[in-house]
Formats: C-alpha cells, structure tokens, sequence
C-alpha cells in the first residue's frame, strides 16, 4: 500500500511531541510495512524551516522510509477546483490551499493518506482511506 503522510505527523516524530509523537511515530512504522511512504512537494516545503539544508532533510525522510512524489497539473487542479467548492460553500479562510494540495496529492499519487487532521480530510476527500487521528 502506497501511503501518503501529512505534515504533522512527520512533525510530531521529528519534534518529539509528547503528545502525538510516539503514536505517529508507530503509525509511520505499520504504514511502511505495509508498503511505501510518500509525501507531496507542500509537504517537502512545510518541513524545510526544521532543517539547515535540504541534504538534511532528504536524509531524515530517507531515515523514515519517506520519498517525495511530484503530484503535478492533475493534482494541482483537483486541489484548486476542491478549494473553490470549500469555499463557494461557505469555507473559512482557516483552510489553505496546501490542505487542498496534500489531500489530492493523496488521492492522485497513492492508496491512503496518514494524518490527525481527518476530520477536515474525511469531509473533502471522501475517497481517501484515512489512518491516524488526533
């Protein structure tokens, strides 16, 4: 199973949070062996501020079994035309389009995605098998 993971739970591992991060850290671990990891370019971005150089951050991915899958022009129209229907239903503005993006990436590049944010996901994603929660 190709598993997508969302930014906070990467998080939570390498911030040793101490309330999510020994969860996500075994929910990591059972999704790697029950295939592979991937993360989308957002995700890549949403990590860089935790790292003095990118050479640092492939190296943790890489020690997590986690690889980057470009998601590309069918990925990114699937997150701008979700947002727009987020939104023209009454959507906050609390929601970035990066939530768009991580969520379709998932749905496009892979079989389910990792995340503690499932309510949002489960809601716009439906199609979206979820592993984790807060």
């Amino acid at each position: 199973m190709i598993c997508a993971v969302d930014t906070n739970v990467i998080l939570d591992v390498l911030a040793d949070d101490p309330e999510f991060g020994e969860r996500s850290e075994r929910l990591l671990a059972d999704a790697l062996d029950s295939g592979s990891l991937v993360i989308c370019e957002l995700v890549y971005a949403e990590l860089a501020p935790q790292f003095e150089t990118h050479e640092a951050l492939d190296s943790a991915l890489a020690a997590m079994g986690a690889r980057v899958v470009e998601g590309g022009i069918e990925v990114a129209w699937d997150a701008g035309r979700r947002m727009a229907d987020y939104r023209s239903a009454g959507g906050s503005k609390q929601r970035l389009l990066a939530d768009f993006y991580i969520g379709a990436h998932a749905a496009h590049r892979a079989e389910a995605l990792l995340t503690r944010d499932r309510g949002f996901y489960g809601a716009y994603f439906p199609e979206l098998k979820l592993i984790g929660g807060g």
